[in-house]
């Protein structure tokens, strides 16, 4: 990979994908501005500035304690469904069945 031509964000997912594990942030970031041969005048405004673009970057995934990933890692969301659980359909049916009964009370006493 030509690290000078690519962006910063490019070399910090390839950084990612070769170690196949999550990276502390600085640590990451330290070797994107090596690989990069950045000439920073400030380290602390140079670890901002790629922080603040992997943070920007859907590709990568913050996975806490300082730790970032790449989201391809994570398995997608999966929404659960209403009847992922018997019980609580259940319940939730006999609410509005006994919601449906006060309703029905309220319109025949208000006829």
């Amino acid at each position: 990979m030509d690290f000078l031509n690519s962006s910063e964000v490019d070399v910090a997912y390839h950084i990612l994908s070769k170690a196949g594990e999550p990276m502390n942030y600085k640590d990451l970031i330290l070797e994107v501005i090596e690989k990069k041969c950045k000439p920073a005048q400030s380290l602390s405004a140079a670890i901002a500035e790629v922080y603040t673009l992997i943070n920007m970057d859907s590709r990568f995934h913050y996975t806490g304690k300082s730790m970032w990933g790449l989201t391809e890692w994570n398995p997608p969301e999966v929404k659960r469904s209403h009847a992922s659980s018997s019980s609580e359909t259940r319940a939730s049916s006999s609410k509005t069945s006994r919601r449906r009964e006060k309703l029905l009370e309220g319109i025949q006493e208000d006829a």
